[in-house]
């Protein structure tokens, strides 16, 4: 006769509930300390990202506004064709410079005198600024000047947004929250391009209705973007008031080692390293 066993009765472990994982949304909240890696959701509802969101919108935005427009300033300011070939090419050329000497300067300012790097944004966003009011408010020769000062100004501002990102989100999701940043920056190019600039000239070459053939109407003389340049000048102010109150939040996140999350070392096992001599010296030997 067979016998079989009972049946095994579930224990109290067996039992227990399995915990369910909170929802995702609690912790858009729940943001750890600057520096460490924060969530998508985490980056974008934070105060940080919003501060970064609103400068580069007007400082960043105004500044592409003012490079998009530049050839037809030099037109309505009675500049040559070559001439405002050469103001675009110095644009591009300090661009360049300014990339390079934006991250050279503010690192060495972040590193030695524990300085925010918010605050070398700020300045970038002043010099674009006093670039603008050159061509708002133009004097012989002004248009190279903005040029230079201009495409300076916004090479500067690329790199150290990317920088400010990563240091404060880290580097899990850089990917990503790098482009929330930058995404603002054609918005309010996009914006102060069509609802400002563009309408302020049109409305100055209504007043002169001097029409070119094949242009449509057209307007010459420093009015014609005067006032436009003159809002562009204070967008770009206000990204360096907001940028500066960035830097006064994040002065004490500054002041320690901000790199102290990116810095792993590494170690490799005696075993591996002898591996490694012993391939070396057999290839050196064959």
């Amino acid at each position: 006769m067979l016998h079989q066993n009972p049946p095994t009765l579930p224990t109290s472990a067996d039992s227990e509930i399995p915990e369910i994982s909170p929802s995702c949304c609690p912790n858009i909240w729940n943001k750890p300390e600057r520096g460490e890696d924060f969530t998508i959701l985490q980056a974008v509802f934070s105060k940080d990202m919003a501060l970064i969101c609103l400068a580069t919108f007007s400082g960043c935005g105004s500044s592409l506004a003012a490079i998009d427009n530049l050839g037809q300033v030099g037109e309505s300011l009675g500049y040559s064709q070559r001439a405002i070939g050469i103001l675009v090419s110095w644009v591009s050329i300090f661009n360049f410079f300014g990339r390079v000497f934006s991250g050279f300067i503010s690192e060495t300012l972040m590193t030695k005198y524990k300085l925010p790097r918010p605050l070398t944004f700020a300045f970038a966003f002043l010099i674009t600024c006093v670039g603008q009011l050159f061509i708002a408010y133009p004097f012989p020769g002004s248009l190279y000047l903005a040029a230079i000062i201009i495409g300076f100004g916004f090479g500067a501002q690329n790199p150290m947004l990317f920088a400010v990102i990563s240091e404060m989100f880290g580097l899990k999701r850089y990917s990503t929250l790098f482009n929330c940043g930058q995404l603002a920056a054609p918005f309010g190019s996009y914006i102060l391009n069509v609802d400002v600039v563009g309408k302020l000239y049109d409305m100055e070459a209504l007043r002169e209705r001097k029409q070119i053939a094949g242009k449509g109407l057209t307007c010459t003389g420093a009015h014609c973007f005067g006032g436009s340049f003159t809002v562009l000048a204070a967008a770009t102010l206000f990204g360096a008031v907001v940028m500066f109150v960035l830097a006064y939040q994040t002065r004490e996140f500054y002041k320690r080692d901000v790199y102290k999350n990116f810095n792993e070392e590494i170690w490799i096992p005696q075993t591996e390293m002898e591996f490694y001599r012993l391939d070396n010296k057999k290839n050196i030997e064959d």
